[in-house]
């Protein structure tokens, strides 16, 4: 089971680039961030027509998200992350897929720090931990994915002394995520690839994708029921390099078995 996330940065302005990787590819889950859209304007009969159905959790020109699936069931468990009801940014959304409980997540940039968009992320980061304890308490199959914003470590950044005062590398944000996954997340891509140059991300501007002066950002935190699962995980890096592409590129994990 070949489960995958992607940050399309506009699902309308990307949709040639996102059909022809789902086409290339045919991952059986996909968790999108970014839409852009808001809910009427989701492209669902093109992506119906490549084999996938769909629930997402959209916004007009900002944020937005969304789950795929293939060939299994997909049952909406719920959107918007809970512990703010006044929270109106569309950035989270959960199903249930084949047996696992998936969550795709669009964590706040936080830029210009401080200031109150990096307030909102650290708010944003600590209802996000806050829950994924829940989830772990569950005792079962749990996946959370998506773009996190966060640049976990120096190996996770080029030139990581440029980053130092934004927000992605903050030493709150690290922080914050070194939390989460001391509460018993797997960071699926560092399970397999401990010492690897891993990126995500590259900008669009400065040559950073031919330079490859990347980030990794976009992440894969696996729940313990599913770390002997994890077959493989990597990132489709030449979808970059793609005309008129995202600056984000697809990161996926295989999953042994069913459940």
């Amino acid at each position: 089971m070949r489960i995958a996330t992607y940050n399309v940065n506009g699902i309308n302005a990307r949709l040639p680039v996102l059909l022809r990787w789902l086409q290339t590819t045919t991952p059986d889950v996909v968790c999108l961030q970014e839409l852009k859209t808001p809910d009427e304007k989701f492209p669902i009969e093109a992506i119906t027509e490549v084999g996938y159905q769909a629930v997402w959790h959209g916004q007009k020109s900002w944020n937005g998200v969304a789950i795929l699936t293939r060939h299994h069931e997909i049952q909406e468990v719920k959107r918007g992350l809970p512990g703010d009801p006044d929270d109106e940014q569309s950035r989270y959304i959960e199903a249930t897929v084949n047996g696992i409980l998936i969550g795709c997540l669009y964590l706040p940039n936080g830029n210009p720090a401080p200031g109150p968009k990096f307030d909102y992320k650290l708010r944003w980061m600590e209802r996000l931990n806050s829950y994924a304890a829940g989830l772990l308490a569950l005792n079962k199959p749990v996946l959370l994915t998506g773009d996190y914003n966060v640049i976990p470590t120096e190996r996770d950044v080029y030139r990581p002394e440029r980053w130092l005062d934004d927000a992605l590398f903050r030493p709150e944000s690290r922080s914050a995520f070194h939390a989460l996954l001391g509460q018993g997340w797997i960071d699926a891509l560092r399970k397999l690839h401990p010492d690897e140059t891993i990126y995500t991300f590259w900008d669009y501007f400065r040559t950073s994708f031919s330079r490859n002066a990347g980030l990794r950002i976009d992440h894969f935190l696996l729940s313990s029921q599913l770390e002997s699962r994890l077959l493989a995980a990597g990132v489709d890096r030449d979808v970059r390099g793609w005309e008129k592409t995202s600056d984000h590129a697809p990161v996926w994990v295989q999953l042994s078995g069913e459940v």
